[in-house]
């Protein structure tokens, strides 16, 4: 596998602090359970996304809003210390940082509630005052945590100076062909694709190969890739489909792993990687985040990220340049 290169991502998403509940099994309705340990954790998936591009050694720029409040201010030092810059991260004078809640159980599980607080003001105007930033990176990536007009307004910005465009669509939104006109690589799980596209989340509708072309075809994009969990990724494009396995690792928490996957990959790509070899690198990036806890804590690091694939057999050359 070629070696990871610098490259510019920027990130246009979201902020929140997740308030981490483990428990044995998820709750039936009408029960209280009790848990068995509580953490809180810095995560959102765009935040998460470019702390991932940022440790894998990647220039990241991050847009978005904090509250200002303590989960904000803990925000603002954790970028300094991950080496994020923060230029284009409003502080929200009227709503608080975003805060979820995931409920994580003993098969390492999770379900999240999401109160997105300050992210819901991110605006196209915010995006706007980020043109040049997201005008120079290699690769802008937004998700659907934000109001769907400022991801969208980002994507223009970045389509229309010839950059790459990654759309992870989550959680779930319904967005216009308009939109995804402007994405070059679009990342939802099986869940998500579904609800995009009407196609079975069974992984016999995800690998039929005439339908993959045909989505493809669609929606513009140069590739669908569908992750799905510790099976790893379906990747769909011009091509054809094909499953591309992730590693195998003992989970203790799957939060955070999609974000692990998509800065990954966003890297990857940046660097002019392959998109099948890209696909492969984010898996691994997704099944190293998975064995330890917490979102953006869990990220892993370069020098980490290429051990892991060297001792799996996907990486001959110790290149860490």
């Amino acid at each position: 596998m070629e070696a990871l290169k610098r490259c510019k991502v920027a990130v246009v998403g979201s902020f929140v602090t997740d308030l981490v509940v483990h428990v044995p099994r998820r709750p039936r309705a009408g029960e209280s359970l009790m848990g068995t340990s509580f953490a809180i954790y810095l995560g959102g998936k765009g935040i998460n996304q470019a702390v991932a591009a940022a440790r894998l050694r990647a220039i990241a720029h991050m847009i978005g809003r904090v509250g200002n409040d303590q989960f904000g201010e803990s925000f603002l030092r954790a970028m300094e210390e991950e080496g994020v810059n923060g230029e284009f991260v409003v502080i929200d004078q009227e709503e608080g940082t975003g805060i979820g809640m995931p409920v994580i159980d003993d098969e390492g599980s999770n379900s999240i509630i999401f109160i997105p607080r300050a992210n819901t003001k991110v605006s196209v105007q915010d995006v706007e005052r980020a043109r040049a930033v997201i005008e120079d990176a290699d690769v802008l990536t937004v998700q659907l945590e934000l109001p769907v007009e400022a991801s969208h307004a980002a994507a223009r910005i970045a389509k229309d100076a010839g950059r790459t465009v990654v759309l992870n669509c989550a959680p779930y939104h319904p967005i216009g062909d308009d939109f995804l006109r402007l994405v070059d690589y679009l990342i939802p799980n099986e869940v998500e694709a579904e609800q995009l596209f009407g196609i079975s989340k069974e992984k016999e509708d995800l690998l039929d190969s005439a339908k993959a072309r045909s989505l493809v075809k669609e929606t513009g994009c140069k590739a669908i890739v569908v992750t799905v969990g510790e099976e790893g990724s379906i990747l769909m494009d011009a091509k054809g489909v094909r499953q591309i396995p992730a590693p195998s690792v003992q989970a203790v928490d799957t939060v955070g792993a999609g974000d692990a996957f998509v800065g990954a990959f966003c890297v990857a790509v940046g660097s002019g990687m392959e998109i099948a070899k890209a696909v492969e690198l984010a898996n691994a990036a997704g099944a190293l985040s998975v064995t330890r806890h917490g979102a953006m804590p869990s990220m892993p690091g370069r020098d980490e990220l290429i051990d892991f694939l060297m001792r799996t057999g996907k990486m001959k050359d110790r290149t860490r340049e």
